[in-house]
């Protein structure tokens, strides 16, 4: 049995991964990855405890947690295709005010 500090540990790298990802990038799929990234390595942390403690609530919030992270996407995603659509560009730096 692997012990819960090494899942720990990759839950923290994971989650350092995406913060990067989210701090240092520019382009919004990429930074909606990186949020991807942040929400399973928190999963990952709450799965291990809950095994650990044997819980079932645990595995049953990150249920809901992955299913709120799929609809961020899809919500994520039409966003950007709607602002590619009226800009014609996806950049970041060039999204800062919301005008029409």
């Amino acid at each position: 049995m692997v012990p819960v500090s090494y899942y720990v540990a990759l839950s923290a790298i994971l989650f350092t991964i995406g913060a990067l990802g989210v701090l240092i990038r520019r382009n919004p799929l990429i930074i909606f990855m990186s949020i991807e990234l942040m929400l399973n390595a928190a999963n990952l942390a709450m799965v291990a405890f809950a095994r650990i403690y044997t819980v079932l609530e645990g595995q049953i919030f990150v249920f809901f947690v992955m299913t709120v992270a799929a609809a961020e996407v899809a919500v994520g995603l039409a966003l950007i295709v709607a602002i590619f659509r009226t800009k014609h560009s996806i950049n970041i730096d060039e999204m800062n005010s919301l005008k029409g």
